[in-house]
């Protein structure tokens, strides 16, 4: 039985609890059917994470059946949840977690609308004051990476890197979302797919107007540094360090 200092055994514990909660929102906000899509978070102070187990139906899950993995995707033995098989899309989560380092939660859906847009390889332009607000310009394509290694992990770091989307289309796939923490990521999964549906009925009507760059910065700024209460997980004055936030 793999076991861990009292601190990392209540932080893990913590984390398991949160993945586990947090499934059920996608199951809340329609982004999920079946047993698709996933929820991962990083466990603070430690070189794990803790993610879905695969194939398992969204109303079965628990804290006790996450799975605990290491940064290089593999599960750790001895652990509750162990004996099960890790979600497929747990390498490409291990990626992001290894290369950046700001990130506490990552979140996978198929939902609908986003996944059109994917489908199309086509990233969504910023057209909505709530895109700046929440990602800061347009939602960025990633490329075409195969489920089972960690291509599609590649893919989200590069097409992420330098840009301030917290969410990516995967070409043919799906959205990806990442955040300070679990919660953050699954609030990033339901806006993607709230702007994406928006967006595409609008384009059904007529051609959206851009929203200038200036107002999208200043937008952004806004949104990310003055609205809502100090403690908000995206505040600066929050005083969290991301890399430990789960």
């Amino acid at each position: 039985m793999s076991t861990f200092g009292p601190q990392i055994e209540v932080a893990i514990a913590r984390v398991r609890a949160d993945v586990a909660k947090l499934h059920g929102e996608l199951v809340r906000a329609g982004l999920v059917v079946w047993t698709g899509g996933n929820v991962s978070g990083r466990v603070p102070g430690a070189e794990l994470f803790v993610i879905k187990p695969s194939g398992v139906a969204y109303d079965e899950l628990a804290p006790e059946n996450m799975i605990l993995c290491d940064l290089g995707g593999e599960v750790v033995a001895g652990t509750p949840g162990s004996e099960r098989a890790s979600s497929s899309d747990t390498a490409a989560h291990a990626h992001v977690y290894r290369h950046m380092p700001e990130v506490g939660g990552v979140v996978h859906t198929h939902s609908t609308y986003a996944t059109a847009w994917a489908a199309r390889g086509e990233e969504i332009p910023c057209v909505l004051t709530a895109m700046a607000d929440e990602f800061g310009g347009p939602i960025p394509v990633g490329p075409f990476a195969i489920i089972g290694d960690d291509s599609i992990g590649r893919g989200i770091v590069e097409t992420l890197a330098g840009h301030r989307s917290r969410a990516v289309l995967m070409q043919n796939h799906g959205p990806f979302t990442i955040g300070v923490t679990p919660k953050d990521a699954v609030k990033a999964a339901v806006m993607v797919e709230d702007v994406a549906r928006t967006v595409h009925l609008a384009r059904a009507q007529g051609e959206p107007i851009p929203i200038p760059q200036a107002s999208i910065d200043a937008l952004y700024e806004r949104y990310q540094n003055v609205y809502g209460q100090t403690g908000d997980a995206r505040r600066p004055e929050a005083g969290r360090d991301p890399a430990s936030t789960a």
